[in-house]
């Protein structure tokens, strides 16, 4: 669609509105509005228009697309996709159509067909920008992050110093385990663009990632202004507190604000701040409101419940910036969450009594943006499980289809996921364990707050909590830390992880090596 400048739209859309009065099947006159509503995003208006002027001609393939492009803008893809191969119908291999089919495909996470297309673009123009960086896209979607960068490498021939591309770029370095290379790219998108967000964030990640704490968690607070955090940002009257003011005597709310994981590690604050004299609400995800409502002298809710009244509140991953946490003052002491007496109860005749145990989670939420990388098939994990020195449990709530076949071939995995109904569950398994093993999931977490020997299986490149290049944690001592050593590489981990497991040995009552 063309693009106007505000008072040029005013007079575009008088002058259509005239001819319509006088001639209200006008094409030009309709589709042209339909496009000065699309530009100023009333799109409602916009598909009527559109609409309109294709029942007055129907062969306008400018049209057909431009009304795909208005399904588009409104998340209507499939309908969007049936309209632009409706353009191509009439107007074969127009290189802006099969960009917009591309586009709607790689939405719908259709990346194949995403590719095939932009291929098709490219094919016609090889230096087409778009096509360029969201080929790099999809191909990030797919776990390529090599390929994506060389993609992003041809767009920024075409649009060199362009803030989202580097930011691209420097996201997909970071995929690789490359934090000092991407911040290269951060540096020159924000030379490029110095109030944008995303790059901000994005270097944040790596600067947390290298251990640079005291830019980091600062830098990390542009992530309200990213478009993946935006639309969960909290507006309160009261004041944000970063630790400038004292705390003694007011009511501070602490609220979740993403993973279960990211709220079992960050609630530990919660009694540093009872210790300055505050009182302190943490409003939490419901599933972890059972398990939380352990902590002393801290009133825990449940996110969607009535709030009552605060003084002040804080984003539980604001928390570090606000005391000032340095690696040196990670506030590690475990445990800091213990597990209900009437589920230990519960799980304490539930579990089988004899020789130590270990517990299993292999996959997270594959809702996960990067569930590509944390998670591991448990066809993958099979080996360790045929003759194990442990009583092998599984731990995993979530089972996906293909995991759930295998499961039945291991007899010697003793299924718990099922009977779990809440984390306080969790918990109190994990109390009863001698280890657990866990990729990143909020598991990994709760063992680490339980204060349980934990064995946590990373990608290459880990989230930025777990750093680089380290098998130790410093926000949970009990922890061991298994990396893959190239991306992608886990046989490398699991191997790793059938030595530790085999020098545990069959006759140990208790994995004290795991400290």
């Amino acid at each position: 669609m063309n693009s106007f400048q505000e008072g040029d739209l005013d007079t575009a859309e008088r002058l259509c509105t005239d001819i319509l009065e006088f001639r209200p099947e006008n094409f030009d006159a309709l589709h042209m509005l339909g496009v000065l509503h699309f530009q100023r995003q009333h799109l409602v208006e916009a598909l009527r228009f559109l609409a309109a002027a294709l029942e007055v001609n129907s062969s306008s393939s400018d049209a057909m697309s431009n009304l795909g492009l208005a399904l588009h803008a409104t998340g209507r893809y499939d309908e969007a996709i049936a309209s632009y191969r409706n353009a191509l119908q009439l107007a074969p291999d127009h290189p802006e159509i099969l960009y917009n089919l591309a586009n709607a495909f790689l939405e719908l996470g259709r990346f194949d067909q995403a590719l095939m297309n932009y291929d098709a673009v490219l094919t016609k123009v090889s230096n087409h920008a778009g096509a360029l960086v969201n080929r790099g896209n999809t191909l990030l979607r797919l776990n390529e992050p090599e390929e994506a960068i060389a993609n992003y490498d041809s767009a920024l021939v075409e649009l060199p110093g362009h803030p989202q591309i580097l930011t691209n770029r420097g996201h997909a370095l970071r995929r690789l385990d490359r934090p000092e290379q991407a911040l290269v790219d951060f540096a020159a998108a924000l030379a490029a663009a110095g109030e944008f967000a995303e790059a901000h964030f994005e270097a944040a990640m790596a600067r947390l990632t290298l251990g640079d704490f005291a830019r980091g968690w600062k830098q990390y607070e542009w992530r309200w202004k990213a478009a993946a955090f935006v639309r969960h940002r909290r507006s309160f009257w009261q004041p944000l507190w970063l630790g400038h003011e004292p705390v003694a005597g007011k009511t501070i709310l602490l609220h979740a604000e993403q993973g279960f994981g990211d709220t079992i590690q960050f609630v530990r604050y919660a009694p540093l701040l009872k210790g300055q004299g505050a009182n302190v609400i943490c409003e939490i995800q419901p599933e972890l409101t059972s398990l939380l409502s352990q902590l002393d002298d801290v009133k825990v809710i449940a996110k969607g419940d009535a709030l009552p009244a605060f003084d002040l509140h804080c984003p539980l991953l604001s928390l570090p910036l606000a005391f000032g946490t340095q690696l040196g003052t990670i506030p590690a002491g475990a445990p800091y969450l213990a597990p209900r007496a009437d589920r230990l109860a519960h799980w304490r005749e539930r579990l089988p009594p004899d020789g130590p145990r270990a517990g299993f989670v292999w996959s997270g939420s594959p809702m996960h943006k990067n569930d590509a990388n944390r998670s591991i098939a448990l066809r993958q994990l099979a080996s360790l499980f045929e003759d194990p020195p442990l009583r092998c449990l599984s731990l995993q709530t979530e089972l996906r289809v293909a995991d759930r076949e295998t499961l039945r071939e291991l007899p010697k995995l003793m299924h718990l996921g099922d009977e779990i109904r809440d984390f306080a569950d969790t918990a109190a398994i994990i109390s009863l364990l001698d280890v657990v093993i866990s990729v990143d999931t909020a598991v990994a977490h709760l063992a680490g707050a339980l204060g349980k020997p934990v064995v946590i299986l990373l990608p290459h490149a880990a989230d930025f909590r777990w750093m680089r290049q380290r098998a130790d944690t410093p926000w949970y001592p009990s922890a061991k830390l298994l990396r893959q050593p190239a991306f992608g590489d886990w046989a490398s981990v699991i191997h790793g992880l059938r030595d530790e497991l085999r020098a545990a040995g069959p006759a140990a009552s208790r994995m004290s090596g795991w400290h």
